[in-house]
């Protein structure tokens, strides 16, 4: 269902905030990854499989379960590696937007959660590039939407940058942090924090630092 003039304008707004986020980020661990052409599609299959370990109810030989908010936390992290291959050395935020936001009403026919992952490996083995309306109907079947991914995104965003001021990429950070990884300290932040506020990201990050173990607040 294609939205009206004004949630898409909105849509398109804040993928171009996401997009910039995303250049921030990648900036911030290599200035000229744009030049690098990594191969982000790889990383992005390699999610995947995180992705279906997470929603669970496929290893018969041994008992899981579905965990909706690591499940939403993963498909976050396929968007960025899907948002980093659609950035540009002309870095035209606004029209990649327009193009994201086209593609993503042009929601894929599910066949199912765990089809639907295969179906976005396939495509960037196959195509080495991002099946964008996969996307809206993976959040369909665990009743999130594009505001979800959004907030979890801008959440995702600060944590990255986060562990890059405490150590990440020298191997000093500590991703456990009494007895549970950041990615689960970062849900419940998340929870108690309006993403519209416009500090919304130093209220995050603030609230990340407070619990870091050995951080002065």
């Amino acid at each position: 269902m294609k939205s009206n003039a004004k949630q898409r304008a909105l849509m398109v707004e804040k993928i171009a905030v996401m997009l910039e986020m995303q250049d921030g980020m990648n900036s911030r661990v290599d200035k000229n990854w744009i030049e690098r052409d990594r191969q982000w599609y790889r990383a992005l299959w390699i999610e995947c499989a995180e992705l279906m370990d997470h929603y669970g109810g496929w290893k018969w030989w041994k008992e899981s379960h579905q965990d909706v908010e690591q499940v939403m936390l993963e498909i976050v992290d396929i968007w960025h590696f899907g948002l980093s291959m659609r950035i540009t050395p002309v870095r035209d935020y606004s029209l990649a937007a327009q193009q994201i936001a086209e593609e993503w009403e042009s929601v894929a026919s599910s066949t199912g959660f765990l089809e639907d992952v295969e179906t976005l490996a396939n495509f960037a083995l196959a195509e080495k590039e991002f099946l964008i309306p996969i996307i809206p109907a993976l959040l369909k079947e665990i009743r999130r939407d594009f505001e979800d991914l959004y907030r979890g995104y801008v959440g995702k965003n600060v944590l990255n940058y986060f562990r890059q001021d405490h150590g990440y990429r020298e191997g000093n950070y500590a991703k456990t942090w009494d007895g549970r990884e950041d990615n689960e300290h970062l849900v419940e932040i998340l929870a108690t924090i309006d993403a519209d506020d416009l500090d919304f990201r130093d209220q995050l990050y603030a609230a990340l630092k407070r619990r870091y173990p050995g951080s002065v607040a």
